[in-house]
Parts: C-alpha cells; structure tokens; sequence
C-alpha cells in the first residue's frame, strides 16, 4: 500500500548564518531542501510527496525544487507558527487519503537533513507498517556529565533523526486529539507517545551520524563533504 512522505522546511535557519532559509543553500548538485525530496519521490510505494514551507516562501521554494523532480509531483504547503503546527498541517492535507485507506504509512522528514539516503526512508516506513511507529536512531559518544565523578554510559544513550514514519490511521487520530487539547510535541512521536492507540510500539531503526541536521555553518561544509 502507498506510503506518504512530509518534508518539512518551514524553518527560519537563523543559526546558519545565511542569508536565505538554509534549506535553499547549496548542497553539492541541488539545494538542501531538493535532496529530500529527490529521495522520496525516487522510492518505490510511495504515493505522495508533500514540502511544507513558510507561507512567504511557497513560490521561492517550490521554483529551487522544481528543477529536480523529474516526472514526480510535490505538494507544497504553507506550515505553521511551530513544528507541530507545520506537521498538523500536512496531515489535514492528506486526510482524505487517510481515511479513504489509500495512504497507510506517512513519514515525516526534517528538510534540513538531506542526507538521509533512500535506505533509511524505506526501512523506516516498513518497520512503521510492521510496529506501528518507527523512528532512526544513532548511538551517543563523547558525553560529558555535569560532574566529572559521574560515567555517562552512552552505550544505552541514542539520539532520536528522521525520517520518522507511523501507521497513517494512528498518526491522524493522535494530531486530532492533540489539537482537541492544544497539546504540542516537539516532534512526531512525542504527540503518538501521548495519544496513541493502546499498544502502541515505536521501532528504533539503525542509522548514521552522516544523516546530520543542518543547523550550524559548520554542519553546511560537513555535508558538502560527506555529499561528495
């Protein structure tokens, strides 16, 4: 059954030090933003593609990706003030769909990680379609306590990337009562962490700290590197 892929880049990158939203910088052949979207729409099962953007950037954004979708079709949105709201946002748009059973999985993606690759995109989604929930994860090194006596363990420490896919039924249902009670996660699965159905399982899938997030100038060299 077709999966549908949220890409989100509705984001200001004030961090990044450019002059533009850091998901129009350049990466490598296309802008940051493009990369995503190029690995969506080159994945088989997957039915829709939508980029949800700041409202005064839909016409911007769409002209940079334009180039680089080929024969495929990208919705793009107008997000809202928060990343829930930008979330909420695409899922009204696909709600239809939802409903009707024709999408049965929808990832959501940070646009600013555009080096997720297709592998992580398609073994996120089947491990949704198989648990329910599933999200990448890295393991943590080089952590420091707050006092110096204490050993952190990173070995039982992960950090949380996207792309993080759920089975699209649950997804709808949990953003609905969270907007019924003005609930917001700070991300994907800490909204499904609260209005889940009874259950409900999220599956850890291995994945690399190459799937970076681009938040600082630093990170933008650091992908152009690993890009290449």
């Amino acid at each position: 059954m077709p999966a549908a892929v949220v890409v989100l880049a509705a984001g200001s990158g004030t961090r990044v030090g450019a002059e533009v939203n850091k998901v129009l910088l350049p990466l490598g052949d296309a802008p940051v933003v493009a990369w995503s979207v190029r690995d969506a729409l080159a994945l088989p099962g997957v039915a829709r593609v939508l980029l949800v953007v700041r409202a005064d950037e839909r016409e911007t954004v769409a002209a940079a990706v334009a180039p680089y979708l080929g024969d495929g079709e990208v919705v793009v949105l107008a997000g809202g003030e928060t990343r829930h709201a930008s979330e909420w946002n695409a899922l009204r748009a696909l709600a239809p769909e939802i409903e009707s059973g024709a999408i049965d999985v929808v990832a959501i993606h940070d646009g600013a990680r555009p080096l997720s690759g297709t592998s992580l995109l398609a073994d996120t989604i089947a491990a949704a379609r198989e648990s329910g929930g599933a999200i990448p994860v890295v393991p943590l090194g080089h952590l420091l306590a707050r006092d110096p006596s204490v050993v952190v363990p990173a070995v039982e420490l992960v950090g949380v990337q996207t792309p993080q896919a759920f089975r699209a039924p649950d997804l709808l249902a949990a953003y609905r009562a969270a907007d019924a009670d003005g609930f917001e996660g700070t991300d994907t699965a800490a909204c499904l962490e609260r209005y889940g159905p009874a259950g409900f399982t999220v599956a850890a899938v291995p994945s690399s700290p190459a799937n970076l997030k681009i938040t600082f100038p630093e990170d933008v060299a650091l992908a152009e590197r690993l890009s290449g």
